[in-house]
């Protein structure tokens, strides 16, 4: 069920992928189901709903950006979304894996080679680990992380100049959206462009934010002064 559902939604997106590709995919999701059964990864576990909400929602990234050679810092990766099923679909890339919980960071560790997947794990907050690693992405991304005028300061401080913050949205995309003026100016970005996407009857969104000036090293906060003052 899981790679007939994957295959379907895949000619969904106009999105085109290996069969060995598509395999990686899946066998990852059922490795992430089974570690689900000891450690805390997902409230989602039933075949097409992982294929679904996790694969292709994940997937929905390629739709908006050409990562071929490029890099991409998925912030906040949890179990691995968006940011292995990128690195699956798209080899040439280079991924990194920014997870704040240990445990999580090193089951991908020891997973991913398993499966022959490439992407660097890292085990920081978010707000400490772009000190090494200011404006050295094309791209950053993220997903259920926070809303967005907190996810914001979180993820531009990594993008270079000239890439884009790539934020996964639900259905409260737009609204999140209208919150974001003064932290879209505030951390160099621009506002691109929109792609909504239906996954498994709801309305999914990539938000498209183009780096357009440096931001300001005051940037980002300690995640205390974020959530209490969003900019």
């Amino acid at each position: 069920m899981m790679e007939k559902t994957l295959n379907e939604g895949l000619n969904a997106l106009g999105l085109s992928l290996p069969q060995e590709r598509q395999e990686t995919l899946c066998a990852f999701a059922r490795a992430m189901v089974k570690q689900n059964e000891v450690m805390n990864l997902t409230a989602i576990t039933e075949d097409a709903q992982v294929s679904k909400l996790h694969l292709l929602d994940s997937l929905t990234v390629l739709c908006c950006a050409d990562l071929k050679g490029k890099t991409l810092i998925d912030v906040g990766c949890g179990a691995g979304f968006p940011g292995v099923p990128l690195a699956i679909a798209c080899p040439e890339a280079n991924i990194t894996l920014l997870d704040s919980l240990g445990k999580r960071v090193k089951w991908l560790e020891q997973i991913l080679p398993q499966l022959g997947i490439h992407a660097e794990c890292v085990t920081a907050r978010a707000e400490e680990a772009v000190a090494s690693r200011r404006e050295s992405y094309d791209f950053a991304t993220s997903r259920a992380v926070a809303r967005l005028n907190i996810l914001l300061e979180l993820t531009a401080p990594y993008v270079k100049v000239g890439g884009a913050v790539l934020a996964m949205k639900g259905a409260a995309a737009k609204e999140e959206l209208n919150e974001c003026a003064g932290a879209i100016k505030k951390l160099g970005l621009q506002l691109e462009e929109v792609r909504e996407f239906p996954v498994d009857g709801a309305s999914h969104a990539v938000i498209i934010l183009r780096k357009i000036a440096p931001t300001p090293k005051q940037y980002p906060r300690r995640y205390a002064k974020i959530k209490q003052l969003p900019l």
